[in-house]
């Protein structure tokens, strides 16, 4: 897989204003987050993996393809870069 495309500041802070609005909605899941948190920072996953997470690229793909098992630990880094916690949501049925 290619490098994503970066954005430009305003593209930017779109993005990250409907990732903010989606994650608040509980539109959108960790695997998508994730990837989405990426795509705003303009990083590939080994970039992001090493840079902001301090995980490897591997980790980082299957989290983003909801099939890793990643530590709190992990997830929080992930996350930490936005200024995102882990917590409780309550799950829309």
């Amino acid at each position: 897989m290619g490098r994503m495309r970066k954005l430009d500041k305003a593209e930017r802070d779109a993005e990250r204003t409907r990732l903010y609005d989606d994650l608040e909605a509980g539109r959108i899941g960790i695997p998508e987050a994730v990837r989405r948190m990426r795509a705003v920072a303009g990083m590939s996953q080994a970039e992001y993996a090493a840079r902001v997470a301090g995980i490897s690229k591997t980790a980082l793909a299957q989290i983003e393809q909801g099939k890793g098992n990643p530590r709190l630990s992990t997830l929080q880094a992930i996350g930490a870069a936005f200024g995102l916690d882990l917590g409780f949501v309550r799950r829309r049925t």
